[in-house]
């Protein structure tokens, strides 16, 4: 059975067509075209704004004329991220999806399915002629996995409705009324070339296999970060022995626990042996201390030839030990919601640049505004200390919870009727539009739901099936709750 051919049908032949399409942030021309393409052959009304939003507007079914507007929003980007040994170009190839028992996946890339399944519900609604609803507008919004950039710059004019569904969530049974705001933390370093040395050997250290996920929703589980276990291998051997760093490469993306990272350096050749041993041991230690939460960690060393170049001694120093040194998963938990992550830290990439340059990515994430400030300040302090240049990023707001909205009591009657339990009420320590959504638009009631999906921002990512037919019937239910309220 192929994807398209999933029940329900209607919401399944959405979602194969949009995995069909490539949609990189930054990107999304392709991912708009076919959106609006959609829209004029399906004779709905489309227009998009200067950002690149797009916006479809379906009138009300008989009778529901005077319901008040909904709006459906989700994201056109998806994180791509692939396994090491797998060719894919996300610019252009479409996701190589298949279905493995009662999970959808990918093989060897991120699935799409955030926030590709959320278009497809909002495209299904477009289009499906059964439904009863008020007037309804689709939002699909760009950028979002890079900062939100699609709702921090949405056009003024662009929203109708005062009752906003955001279908990006991960959880079936679960309804988010609330989530964290964020930053990034960028660091540079400057470093001077030296010739490598002659009587060194150089080496390889390999880290794999880690599970990485979402720096908001999988945070807490306490997964490797690749770049601290192997700036941590680094930092051990300079205790030791003269380290010649050549390379240093991890993580891709700013929202992804990175999974794989190598470094190059150089060593006596008189100790090169040790180093192998100290690796041996050091991977032993590593397994032991993750036995139970990354079971295909693996961490690696070959030799390698001697490269051109090595960094500057000072500045190999300092971003070994910055990198070492800087905070990185849960810095504390929320006193409100128990079990809700209220600040991290994610130590997302490290890349070589053109001009000599190493550059560090971080983003941090709070429910607590001070404290995004403050965890984003001590990444900064760090990177300081290392002699680096370091930049913020604007930042997004996090969304305050509102236990009185009238729409999360609609969205939960919804689900109970249909499925016999109350769905939890929650805040998701991962970011959302909505916190933007409110400074345009402070007149908006919202909530946020979607079926279940785990592995996100990884090629780990799936999507689970059953999930999707309640998702739909969840969506469509609320709606038909609204118009009839």
């Amino acid at each position: 059975m192929k994807v398209k051919d999933l029940k329900p049908e209607l919401i399944w032949k959405c979602f194969d067509e949009v995995t069909k399409v490539p949609r990189p942030s930054c990107h999304e021309e392709q991912i708009r075209n076919f959106l609006i393409d959609f829209a004029k052959r399906h004779n709905v009304a489309v227009k998009t704004d200067e950002c690149g939003n797009v916006l479809m507007h379906k009138d009300a079914s008989e009778g529901y004329e005077n319901a008040p507007v909904v709006i459906l929003q989700s994201h056109m980007d998806m994180v791509c991220e692939k396994n090491g040994n797998v060719e894919h170009d996300f610019s252009k190839d479409p996701i190589d999806t298949y279905i493995d028992g009662d999970w959808v996946k990918a093989r060897g890339t991120t699935l799409g399915a955030d926030n590709g399944i959320g278009i497809a519900a909002a495209m299904a609604v477009m289009i499906d002629p059964d439904l009863k609803h008020g007037p309804v507008e689709a939002l699909f919004t760009v950028n979002e996995e890079i900062g939100l950039e699609g709702a921090q710059n949405l056009g003024e004019d662009m929203l109708g409705g005062n009752i906003l569904l955001n279908l990006d969530s991960e959880d079936d049974g679960e309804i988010f009324v609330g989530c964290a705001g964020g930053i990034d933390t960028t660091a540079w370093f400057d470093y001077k070339r030296s010739l490598a040395p002659e009587h060194f050997s150089y080496l390889k250290i390999q880290v794999k296999g880690l599970l990485g996920g979402h720096s908001g929703g999988d945070i807490h589980l306490g997964r490797a970060n690749a770049n601290k276990l192997a700036a941590r291998f680094l930092w051990e051997c300079s205790q030791k022995w003269n380290v010649e760093l050549s390379e240093f490469d991890g993580g891709n993306l700013r929202n992804a626990i990175p999974r794989e990272a190598y470094a190059i350096f150089g060593i006596e050749t008189k100790l090169a042996d040790d180093v192998k041993t100290q690796l041996a041991c050091y991977a032993e230690q590593i397994k032991k201390e993750y036995a139970g939460i990354e079971p295909s960690l693996e961490i690696t060393i070959e030799d390698v030839a001697k490269p051109d170049y090595t960094i500057d001694q000072d500045t190999s120093t300092a971003l070994i030990r910055a990198l070492y040194c800087a905070p990185h998963g849960v810095i504390s938990m929320s006193r409100d919601l128990e079990g809700l992550v209220e600040t991290s830290t994610n130590l997302a990439a490290v890349k070589m640049e053109e001009g000599n340059r190493i550059k560090v990515t971080t983003s941090q994430r709070s429910s607590v505004e001070s404290r995004k400030y403050d965890i984003a300040g001590q990444v900064e302090a760090v990177f300081q200390l290392a002699g680096a240049k370091v930049d913020h990023s604007d930042g997004y707001p996090g969304w305050a919870p509102n236990m009185n909205s009238p729409i999360m009591k609609i969205a939960a009657d919804a689900y109970e009727e249909l499925f016999g339990v109350k769905p939890a009420i929650k805040a998701i320590h991962a970011g959302l539009e909505c916190g933007l959504f409110l400074d345009k638009y402070p007149h908006l009631d919202m909530v946020s739901f979607g079926p279940t999906m785990t592995g996100v921002h990884s090629p780990d990512e799936q999507l689970l099936i059953p999930t999707v037919e309640k998702f739909w019937k969840h969506l469509c239910l609320t709606l038909e709750k609204v118009a009839k309220s």
